[in-house]
């Protein structure tokens, strides 16, 4: 049977009571809702060790009735029937435990920046894409999580040649951050007259949203232009130079936003979004020689990957980096499964993580 940290859990479950006596104290507005809020954040971890202890104990008087030669038979066998349930609900729980110890992704709590970009496939590419933002855009719905669209650039058919949006909710990055790379969608386009299956790709990038102590922009790196904005927008936003481009020198990563009349408005959406592009390049660079080590399939940071395909025709949605296919398209597509493929991801990523700390003890 696996072996739990059992100080860590002692205190785990004094820090519980510590809190929870705190409660019933007198203490601030701010203080009570800090408090409340990380109770509800434990309190599935408090409870499984509660269980897994209880399981314990009891597995324990169990093989001592079984031990004990003056024993009733009859007893006996009841006790070894016990004993057969209780060892695999000690496993599950021991498995739930090892989980939730797992270390937290600092940036797990963080709103997301969402890029997506019509890639191969032309008009349908982007139509495409369009389909990915509102599969995303629904699913954050049924989170209870807010969606704006932060800059836009509309295909000539429909959909997006590239649509960036903010998407502000609790555990939003840590739901979204394996959706990243390359999706492929394989369906007959609504121009193709021959009934021909056409393939056209679509590039999510998720990105923490960063604040600026988690990256040191230095201003000296930044390269600040400013000109009109192209394209349509109204005779306002053509004679005004409201369009910021920046580069940030060292990495060459550059923004442009236009989408706003104000100037200030798009450069503040730039630094936004500039400030989570830094960052996740090192992420990115730090979970590729990570994942290097591992063969981690999941979460490796390559955004170049393919790890996605829509299969219209067939109904099914095949995701390459843990070979699992549901034949449920239109579920996922509307937001309502993605979850299910999220959940398998999460879970293949847990494993690794857990393979990882038994090879390092």
């Amino acid at each position: 049977m696996s072996s739990l940290p059992e100080a860590k859990l002692d205190v785990l479950l004094a820090h519980h009571a510590s809190l929870e006596a705190e409660l019933l104290g007198q203490v601030s507005s701010e203080r009570y809702v800090q408090i409340t809020r990380e109770l509800a954040e434990i309190a599935p971890l408090i409870e499984a060790v509660k269980l897994y202890r209880a399981a314990v104990k009891e597995l324990a008087d169990t093989e001592a009735l079984i031990a004990d030669a003056a024993a009733d038979a009859d007893m006996r066998g009841m006790a070894e029937a016990e004993r057969d349930d209780l060892v695999p609900k000690i496993e599950d729980l021991v498995q739930k435990i090892r989980v939730a110890l797992l270390p937290k992704d600092a940036m797990d709590d963080r709103n997301v920046v969402l890029e997506i970009r019509a890639g191969t496939g032309g008009d349908e590419a982007s139509l495409f894409a369009g389909d990915l933002f509102r599969m995303y855009e629904r699913f954050a719905g049924l989170q209870g999580w807010k969606v704006d669209v932060i800059s836009a650039s509309e295909g000539t058919v429909g959909g997006f040649k590239e649509i960036i949006a903010e998407v502000q909710g609790r555990g939003a990055f840590s739901k979204l951050k394996f959706e990243s790379g390359v999706h492929r969608v394989q369906r007959v386009p609504d121009t193709e007259t021959q009934g021909r299956i056409h393939t056209s790709a679509a590039t999510v990038a998720v990105l923490p949203e960063v604040e600026d102590v988690d990256v040191d922009i230095k201003n000296d790196d930044l390269r600040i232009e400013t000109m009109r904005a192209q394209g349509a927008g109204g005779q306002h936003v053509n004679k005004t130079e409201s369009a910021i481009r920046i580069t940030h020198i060292p990495t060459g990563i550059v923004v442009m936003m236009q989408d706003s009349r104000s100037q200030h408005k798009n450069r503040a959406s730039a630094m936004n979004i500039l400030r989570s592009r830094i960052y996740d390049a090192e992420r990115q660079r730090v979970d590729a020689a990570r994942s290097a080590d591992r063969k981690e399939k999941v979460g490796s940071g390559d955004r170049s990957e393919r790890i996605r395909t829509y299969n219209f025709p067939q109904g099914r949605v095949t995701d390459h980096r843990i070979n699992l296919t549901l034949y449920k398209l239109p579920q996922v597509i509307s937001g309502e499964a993605l979850g299910e493929l999220i959940d398998a991801l999460t879970t293949e990523h847990q494993a690794a993580q857990l393979a990882a700390q038994g090879a390092a003890a």
